[in-house]
């Protein structure tokens, strides 16, 4: 019993440590959407899906999306990467949730940058991916929605 309770004071002490490192390199919000990102998963039957990728750090994000009267009215996402990928993939879908198709499209990665606050220069290309993602998932659902109306 001693050894047990031991070794959950070493883990919480050692997550302690972890977090005020975090702390001095990312910003409040980075770490909000890391330790608690929005809309993680999947869709089922998307109207589109956007992947982006960066071979150099091995960081990959797939976003769905679900669109009704041009809006993007549901979006989910998985990522592979470190806390900035994860933030960015949170924030992203944060920012396109319920806008126009044509309002999403505008969605920069400055834009995620931005709203996350302070990003080290290393990770800023976690907020390209985001962008990347989204702009991939809007091209597939247009690309969709134009073979749909030349069957019918």
């Amino acid at each position: 019993m001693k050894k047990e309770r031991k070794g959950k004071e070493v883990r919480k002490k050692r997550n302690s440590e972890i977090l005020k490192f975090y702390k001095k390199i990312y910003s409040k919000e980075v770490i909000e959407n890391f330790l608690h990102p929005k809309n993680v998963g999947e869709i089922k039957d998307p109207d589109g899906v956007g992947v982006a990728g960066n071979p150099i750090c091995g960081d990959i994000l797939r976003l769905y999306i679900k669109v009704k009267d041009n809006k993007i009215e549901d979006i989910k996402f998985q990522t592979l990467g470190c806390a900035a990928a994860l933030a960015c993939s949170s924030m992203v879908t944060e920012l396109a949730k319920g806008k126009k198709i044509k309002e999403a499209m505008k969605i920069t990665s400055k834009n995620i940058e931005d709203k996350l606050g302070r990003l080290p220069p290393i990770k800023v290309h976690c907020s390209n991916l985001g962008a990347e993602a989204l702009h991939n998932a809007i091209e597939d659902y247009l690309k969709r929605r134009r073979k749909e109306k030349k069957r019918k």
